[in-house]
Protein backbone atom coordinates (compact mmCIF):
# COMPACT_ATOMS: atom_id res chain seq x y z
CA UNK A 1 0.00 0.00 0.00
CA UNK A 2 0.89 3.86 -0.43
CA UNK A 3 -0.69 6.45 0.16
CA UNK A 4 -2.36 7.86 -2.91
CA UNK A 5 -1.05 10.85 -4.48
CA UNK A 6 -3.21 12.71 -7.04
CA UNK A 7 -2.31 13.28 -10.45
CA UNK A 8 -2.05 16.22 -11.90
CA UNK A 9 -5.76 16.35 -13.38
CA UNK A 10 -7.05 14.41 -9.75
CA UNK A 11 -4.63 17.87 -8.10
CA UNK A 12 -5.86 20.17 -10.11
CA UNK A 13 -9.57 19.07 -10.19
CA UNK A 14 -9.42 18.83 -6.17
CA UNK A 15 -8.00 22.26 -5.67
CA UNK A 16 -10.45 23.51 -7.82
CA UNK A 17 -14.01 22.33 -6.36
CA UNK A 18 -12.86 22.30 -2.53
CA UNK A 19 -14.04 25.68 -1.86
CA UNK A 20 -17.66 24.51 -3.27
CA UNK A 21 -17.33 21.39 -1.50
CA UNK A 22 -16.44 23.14 1.92
CA UNK A 23 -19.29 25.96 1.58
CA UNK A 24 -22.06 23.11 0.83
CA UNK A 25 -21.05 21.44 4.32
CA UNK A 26 -19.26 18.64 2.72
CA UNK A 27 -15.99 16.95 3.22
CA UNK A 28 -13.96 16.59 -0.72
CA UNK A 29 -13.18 12.58 0.28
CA UNK A 30 -11.60 12.06 -2.86
CA UNK A 31 -11.26 12.60 -6.62
CA UNK A 32 -10.65 10.19 -8.88
CA UNK A 33 -9.97 10.49 -12.97
CA UNK A 34 -10.15 6.58 -14.46
CA UNK A 35 -10.37 5.22 -18.25
CA UNK A 36 -12.94 2.71 -18.40
CA UNK A 37 -13.19 1.16 -21.42
CA UNK A 38 -13.25 4.06 -24.48
CA UNK A 39 -14.69 6.45 -21.63
CA UNK A 40 -12.90 8.78 -19.06
CA UNK A 41 -14.71 9.38 -15.55
CA UNK A 42 -14.12 12.17 -13.16
CA UNK A 43 -15.32 10.40 -10.18
CA UNK A 44 -15.91 12.93 -6.53
CA UNK A 45 -16.28 11.69 -3.36
CA UNK A 46 -18.36 13.62 -0.95
CA UNK A 47 -18.81 13.05 3.12
CA UNK A 48 -20.42 14.33 6.39
CA UNK A 49 -21.28 13.87 9.95
CA UNK A 50 -24.76 12.86 9.07
CA UNK A 51 -23.66 10.52 6.29
CA UNK A 52 -24.67 11.23 2.40
CA UNK A 53 -27.66 10.89 0.83
CA UNK A 54 -28.81 10.74 -2.94
CA UNK A 55 -29.87 14.72 -2.35
CA UNK A 56 -26.69 15.78 -1.15
CA UNK A 57 -24.98 13.95 -4.22
CA UNK A 58 -27.26 15.83 -6.37
CA UNK A 59 -26.74 19.20 -4.73
CA UNK A 60 -22.87 19.07 -5.06
CA UNK A 61 -23.26 18.07 -8.68
CA UNK A 62 -24.73 21.26 -9.84
CA UNK A 63 -22.04 23.65 -8.49
CA UNK A 64 -19.49 21.21 -8.82
CA UNK A 65 -20.73 20.68 -12.96
CA UNK A 66 -21.12 24.44 -13.35
CA UNK A 67 -17.66 25.20 -11.92
CA UNK A 68 -16.43 22.74 -14.49
CA UNK A 69 -17.92 24.28 -17.48
CA UNK A 70 -16.41 27.70 -16.40
CA UNK A 71 -13.07 26.46 -16.00
CA UNK A 72 -12.72 23.43 -18.53
CA UNK A 73 -9.46 22.09 -16.77
CA UNK A 74 -10.09 18.91 -18.63
CA UNK A 75 -9.77 19.10 -22.20
CA UNK A 76 -11.26 15.59 -23.25
CA UNK A 77 -14.81 14.25 -22.56
CA UNK A 78 -15.72 12.59 -19.70
CA UNK A 79 -18.70 11.76 -17.28
CA UNK A 80 -18.92 13.53 -14.03
CA UNK A 81 -20.03 11.29 -10.99
CA UNK A 82 -20.50 12.45 -7.94
CA UNK A 83 -21.00 9.84 -4.88
CA UNK A 84 -20.54 9.25 -1.56
CA UNK A 85 -17.16 8.12 0.01
CA UNK A 86 -19.02 4.71 1.40
CA UNK A 87 -19.76 3.20 4.75
CA UNK A 88 -16.61 0.88 4.64
CA UNK A 89 -14.47 3.28 1.93
CA UNK A 90 -10.91 2.63 1.65
CA UNK A 91 -8.44 5.25 3.10
CA UNK A 92 -6.13 5.86 0.71
CA UNK A 93 -4.71 9.28 1.62
CA UNK A 94 -2.35 10.66 4.73
CA UNK A 95 -5.58 12.83 5.78
CA UNK A 96 -8.04 10.15 5.65
CA UNK A 97 -5.91 7.95 8.44
CA UNK A 98 -6.06 11.44 10.53
CA UNK A 99 -9.80 11.75 10.30
CA UNK A 100 -10.45 8.77 10.83
CA UNK A 101 -8.22 8.19 14.00
CA UNK A 102 -10.22 6.00 17.05
CA UNK A 103 -12.69 4.42 14.51
CA UNK A 104 -12.28 0.90 13.56
CA UNK A 105 -10.68 -0.45 10.35
CA UNK A 106 -9.82 -3.27 8.69
CA UNK A 107 -6.49 -4.29 7.60
CA UNK A 108 -5.79 -6.52 4.72
CA UNK A 109 -2.28 -7.97 4.33
CA UNK A 110 -0.81 -9.23 1.47
CA UNK A 111 0.86 -12.22 3.50
CA UNK A 112 -0.35 -13.75 6.37
CA UNK A 113 1.77 -12.72 9.87
CA UNK A 114 1.93 -14.02 12.56
CA UNK A 115 -1.15 -16.39 11.81
CA UNK A 116 -3.28 -13.20 10.86
CA UNK A 117 -3.69 -11.83 7.64
CA UNK A 118 -6.92 -9.58 8.24
CA UNK A 119 -7.32 -7.80 11.69
CA UNK A 120 -10.20 -5.60 12.45
CA UNK A 121 -8.63 -3.17 15.45
CA UNK A 122 -9.29 0.67 16.38
CA UNK A 123 -6.85 3.17 14.21
CA UNK A 124 -3.90 4.67 16.28
CA UNK A 125 -2.57 6.36 13.25
CA UNK A 126 -0.46 6.10 10.60
CA UNK A 127 2.51 7.63 8.68
CA UNK A 128 5.35 6.62 6.20
CA UNK A 129 6.47 4.03 8.13
CA UNK A 130 3.14 2.29 8.84
CA UNK A 131 0.11 1.81 9.92
CA UNK A 132 -0.88 1.46 13.42
CA UNK A 133 -3.74 -0.15 15.45
CA UNK A 134 -5.18 -1.34 18.95
CA UNK A 135 -6.53 -4.58 19.39
CA UNK A 136 -9.55 -5.78 21.45
CA UNK A 137 -7.02 -6.21 23.73
CA UNK A 138 -5.39 -3.46 24.12
CA UNK A 139 -2.15 -4.90 22.41
CA UNK A 140 -0.83 -2.17 19.94
CA UNK A 141 0.53 -3.31 16.21
CA UNK A 142 1.82 -1.65 13.40
CA UNK A 143 1.86 -2.69 9.72
CA UNK A 144 4.48 -1.38 7.12
CA UNK A 145 2.78 0.38 3.79
CA UNK A 146 4.28 -2.57 2.18
CA UNK A 147 2.94 -5.35 3.65
CA UNK A 148 -0.81 -3.73 3.91
CA UNK A 149 -3.34 -4.59 0.89
CA UNK A 150 -5.91 -2.33 2.00
CA UNK A 151 -7.00 -0.43 4.99
CA UNK A 152 -11.08 0.24 5.25
CA UNK A 153 -13.32 1.60 7.81
CA UNK A 154 -15.24 -1.34 9.20
CA UNK A 155 -18.76 -1.10 10.55
CA UNK A 156 -20.27 -4.64 12.56
CA UNK A 157 -23.80 -4.66 11.05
Amino acid sequence: MKFKKFGGTEKKVYDLIKPVTDELGYYLWDVCYEKEGASWYLRIFIDCDEGITIADCERATAPISDLLDQTDPISQSYMLEVGSAGLERELVKEDHFEVCCGDTVRVRLIREKDGEKEIVAQLKGADKDGVTVITDSGEEKTFALADIAFVKLYLDF
